[in-house]
């Protein structure tokens, strides 16, 4: 007698991510890429129609162009948007979502930035929201509190899923195979290339003594060549004055662009790092930390506090408390180094959120 497997129906589902390449996009896909019937296939991201600073080669995304979607719209099933709209006015983002409408395609908004982290002003960042998150299908955010804050604001209730690991699971477990490495206890304050939402002018001089009054214990800040040097595009001649003044006391570091390896390798390195952060919403900075055992001081705007355990300080657009910093650092130091989150776990939370998304996408369809 032949015994007949019966065939699994296993259904795609094509998606245009905006965009398909960052991060956090990448590890939405399933580990072990079917789920519940459902194997979801991304578009891969479209060469950017302008040249981009290094590390952003998928913004400004031509897929958030309403005359992409009238081309394109037999090759996706749901359209998911993700970061990458800031180069998109309101009105070009309604274009997009009366085309999505018109040829029947669902549209997911992950809401990330509730703030956007690179604009002073909330404006356009806000009128941009005001478009996507009621025209959307289906919200997705990381934190409870983001998702009371868009419920408060536009009376809609996303769903809840936390942020997947960072760091590949290879470099997790090579990291976590080394251990910590020796030296005194190392806080880290990366200022990058100052962006909009930082706020080094007020942190530094304070988390500066509060190091320096610990023992065994020693500060490194990283910066960006463009915000040192003359003539940098980020160039800001009070912050060398003041990095200037700490010399002997801080370990100072000048460096372009950290690539993935270097960026981990650099988190791997410290004890502690802290988010200068007077601004924003969530951040895959602290989900790098987390990956790598690194603890994390954290500001108490957005939901920074909410996404994963951290020691918060108060600074946010109104105010700055340099007491509360002060006491972070030292509760840090009090208890020492942390386990990094286990592969497994991260796996496995992986396996959850991208499941999830399966649903999501299945049930829209």
């Amino acid at each position: 007698m032949t015994v007949t497997t019966p065939r699994v129906d296993t259904r795609l589902i094509r998606v245009a991510s905006v965009p398909s390449r960052h991060v956090y996009v990448r590890h939405l896909v399933h580990p072990d890429e079917v789920s519940d019937g459902v194997r979801v296939e991304r578009l891969a991201d479209l060469p950017p129609d302008r040249p981009m600073p290094t590390g952003t080669p998928w913004w400004p995304p031509p897929m958030l162009e309403s005359s992409w979607v009238d081309a394109s719209h037999r090759k996706f099933d749901v359209f998911h948007v993700q970061f990458g709209f800031d180069a998109r006015s309101p009105e070009e983002l309604a274009d997009l979502v009366q085309a999505l409408r018109h040829h029947g395609k669902p549209l997911v908004y992950t809401v990330h930035d509730l703030r956007n982290p690179h604009h002073l002003d909330r404006g356009e960042h806000d009128a941009q929201l005001d478009v996507l998150v009621p025209a959307a299908d289906a919200l997705v955010t990381l934190t409870q509190g983001a998702a009371d804050e868009v419920e408060r604001r536009w009376d809609r209730r996303p769903i809840v899923l936390p942020h997947p690991h960072v760091v590949d699971t290879t470099t997790m477990d090579r990291v976590g195979a080394a251990g910590r490495r020796p030296g005194p206890f190392r806080f880290g304050l990366h200022l990058k290339s100052l962006r909009a939402s930082m706020a080094p002018h007020a942190v530094l001089p304070v988390l500066a003594r509060a190091v320096a009054d610990l023992p065994d214990a020693v500060l490194q800040v990283n910066v960006h060549r463009d915000v040192v040097e003359p003539g940098g595009e980020h160039h800001d001649p009070a912050l060398v004055a003041l990095l200037r003044g700490l010399d002997g006391t801080v370990d100072f570091r000048v460096h372009d662009y950290f690539d993935d390896d270097d960026l981990f390798d650099h988190l791997a390195s410290l004890d502690v790092s802290v988010l200068p952060y007077r601004f924003g919403t969530h951040s895959g900075w602290l989900e790098a930390c987390r990956d790598l055992g690194t603890a994390v001081i954290v500001p108490s705007c957005g939901y920074y506090s909410e996404q994963a355990p951290a020691h918060v300080y108060r600074l946010d657009e109104t105010a700055f408390d340099g007491e509360s910093l002060t006491s972070a650092v030292h509760a840090a130091h009090r208890q020492g180094p942390v386990a990094p989150v286990s592969v497994p776990t991260r796996v496995e939370q992986r396996r959850k959120v991208a499941a999830a998304h399966h649903r999501l996408y299945r049930g829209l369809l």
